[in-house]
């Protein structure tokens, strides 16, 4: 019993890593040519023996997806790619496009209620701007009665403070000094 249940759980452990390698495998391309000398040519990138030859995109299965001629140059096949990956784009942009209508439809019943929900939010926008305004407009007035306090008051309590600490600062340097030369006087012999 417990064998079988080690297999199970060894498959189990296996099947997301074969999941992914076969998922890995279908994502990439193949191409495939016939050279000059008759011999068929496959690569994941166009193998350089297909110079001149007509070039297939295969698909994992081993289908041909799509055929390239043998007198496109490089810049038609660039052009080609470009316009197919514009024609990819585009076909995106419509189904988001196609994706939010539907949305739309599921959402509201007519056109009738996607205008009435557009002219109810409208509305709540201009309420809560006008109180916005009217705020606004309070903390100017508030504001405007307030009286701020003297210029002239701080700039005299500032420069008493820094009277105060300069005569600190000298005191404390007087003191120092004085001290200073009562000791040097008494270590000279």
């Amino acid at each position: 019993m417990t064998k079988g249940i080690r297999l199970l759980v060894a498959a189990g452990a296996l099947l997301p890593a074969v999941a992914l390698w076969l998922t890995a495998a279908q994502a990439q391309t193949t191409y495939r040519c016939t050279g000059k000398d008759g011999k068929k040519y496959y690569g994941q990138s166009v193998p350089p023996q297909c110079a001149g030859a007509v070039i297939e995109e295969l698909s994992p299965s081993g289908t041909v997806v799509k055929r390239m001629d043998a007198q496109a140059t490089a810049d038609a096949l660039a052009k080609k790619e470009i316009e197919e990956a514009e024609r990819k784009k585009q076909a995106a942009i419509a189904r988001e496009q196609s994706r939010r209508d539907q949305a739309l439809l599921a959402t509201y019943g007519s056109e009738k209620d996607v205008e009435d929900m557009r002219r109810r939010a409208l509305e709540d926008n201009q309420r809560f701007t006008g109180q916005i305004e009217a705020k606004i407009d309070g903390l100017k007035e508030r504001a405007a009665k307030a009286t701020p306090a003297p210029r002239t008051t701080w700039i005299c309590r500032r420069a008493s403070s820094r009277r105060r600490r300069r005569k600190r600062r000298r005191s404390t340097r007087n003191t120092t000094r004085t001290a200073n030369a009562i000791f040097s006087s008494r270590r000279r012999p």
